[in-house]
């Protein structure tokens, strides 16, 4: 049977055992080894199933992912991410949709601690909903902009996914984080502006917050420090290359251990609690990893991977018709595939498509993970909308996704100026120390 025949085979295989319900890791190892088996034999096969775990599993910059991780179990179960909430309540709570305004800056600084959505979303939402739903805010407001604004945990540096994509690219994991900071602020802005926007032509679907006094907005600047400081300790030495990944991952897993110990709010069952939900995203994510790279090492076998690649060269679609393919591939394989998933099945076909066109593969990360933002928001699957059913059960689904459609809205439109103007995410990397 040909080779790439049997690749196509195994990337159905595959698709068919995620439509059944199997965890996108298991699915990727077990089509990986049996399409090796096919290809290769039980022996070559047995030594990739061997050699992967330990080749990638062993590389030192893995070690920033259950560190950052661990950063942000830490600062969820300290109860720091409520204070930054409150903090930020008592400035933009009076302006009209304030409260959700709020929970939008919330959850890019939490986002700037944790580099989890999914993390984000189910913190910020038990902290935030029950607010505004003591002051009557429209449910489809409140749940659409806490699950869309989650996606600032992905994208606003330390990020989990620019890790991931950063060793399967070889591309500087630092850089990675420094160009985000600018597309993280700007979809930050757009988020709030939408709300702010559809709050003041129709009042009703964000009541102001209760006010407060200057002397209260002064104290709750303090409660705004612990994220300030570990966002400039972390990213400032980085940009200043002062640390590596790696090493800034352990500094701020510390930041985090004084910040809370000084408001003495660490205590035995939140280390607990921390360390175990540590252990278990931090397999999660290394298994996805495995499964990954088995069933990337059997396509690159058949040729199908290359085959790819060729066809898109061969088109000619430039560099925006090249992009705006991906945008449409995105978006189908988001109602399939987690984050980690989407990038393991397309990096290796498109990343040397992204080379060929001389696309910045900094720049390109910043792209992605935009494009994995949209497809934890958007139907069927939209991860984050179904992490936010669980923290609204009262809300249905389709009320939720009505309330994320004009974020969507947003995300394309920063997803076009980042296409129209590339330093947007350039310009902080091109100034790096």
């Amino acid at each position: 049977m040909d080779l790439i025949l049997i690749g196509i085979l195994g990337v159905v295989f595959l698709l068919v055992l995620l439509a059944f319900g199997v965890p996108i890791a298991f699915a990727m190892a077990f089509t990986g080894v049996v399409g090796l088996w096919v290809v290769e034999g039980p022996s070559p096969t047995m030594a990739h199933a061997a050699l992967i775990p330990w080749e990638h599993g062993r590389d030192f910059i893995f070690v920033a992912v259950p560190l950052f991780v661990l950063m942000g179990q830490l600062f969820y179960h300290a109860g720091l991410a409520s204070d930054l909430y409150e903090g930020l309540r008592k400035w933009v709570g009076r302006v009209p949709g304030g409260m959700a305004i709020s929970s939008v800056l919330a959850c890019g600084g939490f986002g700037a601690v944790t580099g989890s959505s999914i993390a984000t979303v189910a913190t910020m939402g038990t902290i935030v909903m029950p607010e505004m739903r003591r002051f009557k805010y429209d449910s489809r407001l409140a749940t659409g902009a806490l699950a869309a604004s989650g996606t600032l945990g992905i994208l606003i540096p330390p990020s989990l996914i620019f890790i991931f994509y950063g060793v399967m690219t070889e591309t500087s994991i630092g850089a990675l984080f420094i160009a985000g900071i600018i597309p993280g602020v700007i979809t930050a802005l757009m988020f709030s502006s939408i709300i702010l926007i559809r709050c003041l032509l129709n009042p009703a679907l964000g009541p102001k917050g209760p006010p407060a006094s200057w002397r209260e907005r002064m104290t709750a600047v303090g409660r705004l420090g612990p994220v300030t400081g570990l966002f400039f300790l972390i990213i400032g030495g980085i940009y200043a290359g002062i640390f590596t990944p790696t090493e800034a991952a352990g500094v701020g897993c510390a930041g985090v251990l004084v910040a809370a110990l000084l408001q003495r709010k660490l205590s035995l069952k939140a280390m607990r609690d921390a360390l175990k939900g540590t252990t278990l995203i931090s397999a999660m994510i290394f298994a996805i990893i495995v499964g990954g790279y088995m069933v990337a090492r059997f396509l690159a076998v058949t040729g199908l991977t290359n085959a790819l690649v060729d066809i898109i060269i061969a088109a000619e679609f430039g560099r925006v018709g090249f992009l705006i393919l991906l945008i449409l591939l995105y978006f189908v394989l988001g109602a399939m595939l987690d984050v980690f998933g989407m990038l393991v099945l397309t990096i290796p076909f498109i990343l040397p498509v992204v080379n060929e066109l001389g696309i910045d593969p900094v720049w390109f990360g910043v792209f992605v993970v935009i494009m994995a933002e949209l497809a934890l928001i958007t139907p069927p699957i939209g991860a984050n909308v179904f992490v936010m059913r669980r923290v609204a059960p009262d809300v249905p689904m389709e009320e939720i996704f009505r309330g994320v459609f004009p974020f969507v809205i947003g995300e394309l439109v920063v997803l076009t100026l980042l296409i129209m103007f590339p330093d947007l995410a350039l310009w902080l990397v091109y100034r790096m120390g």
